[in-house]
């Protein structure tokens, strides 16, 4: 059975627009007793919006300041630029092209340069495209052929662990753990090179607003429909299913039933819309594919939204996410038989803080939370590269 080796890490995304060169966040890193970082595209190292030229020189200036500090970029992440689009799903070929070819790839070429792993996640299914089964399954081919590209491309440059983040609704794949593990299957499958996932603690606040109605679920939405008029987040998936429900609303009861029916063969024939209860619960996420996840990105979290909020003692005391169930659900996930036509389980994880600060936020305040959360999590990885049943067995937290 792999042993991973565990590190923590810090995404640099919580010092962007503040302490932007490589040396300022390394050096404030070092200091808070951090020595690994995901370099996020959104703090200055984007290409698109960067250019070659920077980056080559930012290229050179993480190396030089990695040799004065000791601290490692780990992985470089996309950032909000390219997540805002629809990216590898865009319906103009042309763009889908100029993501994956000018953006993806050559911000692959920058982590192989100086060593790191590459994550990211850079594309959406637009409405119309949920609407139509055909067309969805068209898109989601396209984008797993793309993504079996990329993987044979970092193969071939030696990043060992590339990867796409998992999310929480419909239109941003993959959003359930069935479908997670569908993309890393046809991934491996078509490329035969590795490709695997970021779980994100934050990333299951969604899902459990997307499950599937039954006959009696909507019987109720209607009686109540009819009393108190529009209803606020009720899920039936796809406009069809709707348009039907609208009609009913207005027929006989006896009516009802047929519709009802009709309905329910509309959510059939878009199974895509639709989670199940776990797929909600982020240590089941952990306990099925933390061991495909080379990178997790650590937020605090109610389970509401995907605030990423940080690991302070207020945070924490009305969180759901905890350091010792975490490394528990990890080792469940390594304790678990390898599955058929997976990509090999990841040797290292690196548990990443992602952290984000408000634009009016003081540097002090982000400075003081980010902190914390290093804290909180020194308490379970003590030294970096830790294996992790040193860390379940030696460590006396953890009992």
């Amino acid at each position: 059975m792999i042993d991973p080796k565990i590190f923590l890490a810090v995404d640099n995304c919580v010092l962007s627009k503040r302490w932007t060169r490589p040396a300022e966040w390394m050096n404030l890193l070092k200091s808070m007793g951090v020595y690994f970082v995901e370099a996020s595209a959104d703090n200055e190292c984007d290409p698109l919006y960067m250019g070659r030229e920077y980056m080559l020189r930012w290229v050179q200036e993480v190396k030089t300041a990695s040799e004065n500090t000791g601290v490692k970029v780990a992985n470089i992440y996309s950032g909000h630029g390219t997540y805002a689009t629809l990216g590898l799903a865009h319906h103009d070929i042309a763009v889908r092209e100029r993501i994956q070819n000018e953006w993806i790839k050559p911000l692959a070429d920058i982590a192989a340069n100086v060593g790191a792993g590459i994550g990211f996640y850079c594309h959406a299914f637009s409405d119309y495209v949920l609407q139509n089964p055909v067309v969805y399954r068209e898109t989601e081919e396209d984008l797993y052929t793309r993504l079996a590209d990329i993987a044979a491309y970092c193969r071939d440059n030696g990043i060992r662990t590339p990867g796409v983040e998992q999310m929480y609704t419909p239109h941003q794949i993959p959003w359930t753990i069935a479908g997670s593990k569908r993309l890393l299957k046809e991934v491996f499958r078509t490329s035969q090179a590795p490709f695997y996932l970021t779980l994100d603690t934050g990333h299951q606040s969604g899902q459990r607003k997307f499950l599937r109605p039954d006959i009696q679920m909507i019987k109720e939405m209607v009686n109540r429909f009819r009393i108190n008029g529009y209803l606020d987040s009720f899920w039936l998936g796809p406009k069809s299913a709707y348009d039907l429900f609208n009609q009913m609303i207005h027929m006989s009861e006896d009516q009802e039933f047929d519709m009802m029916e009709q309905i329910l063969q509309e959510i059939d024939r878009h199974p895509y819309l639709f989670a199940i209860e776990s797929d909600g619960d982020t240590y089941r996420w952990l306990e099925e594919l933390g061991c495909y996840s080379p990178i997790v990105h650590l937020q605090q979290t109610t389970g509401t939204s995907s605030s990423h909020l940080p690991f302070t003692e207020e945070c924490n005391r009305n969180g759901l996410i905890y350091g010792e169930p975490v490394l528990r659900a990890l080792e469940k996930a390594y304790q678990t038989p390898a599955q058929e036509g997976f990509p090999p389980k990841c040797k290292e994880i690196y548990l990443t803080l992602e952290i984000f600060s408000g634009t009016s936020e003081m540097n002090v305040d982000i400075m003081k939370k980010l902190q914390d959360s290093i804290n909180y999590w020194r308490q379970f990885i003590p030294v970096d590269g830790m294996s992790l049943s040193e860390i379940l067995k030696n460590n006396s937290k953890l009992t």
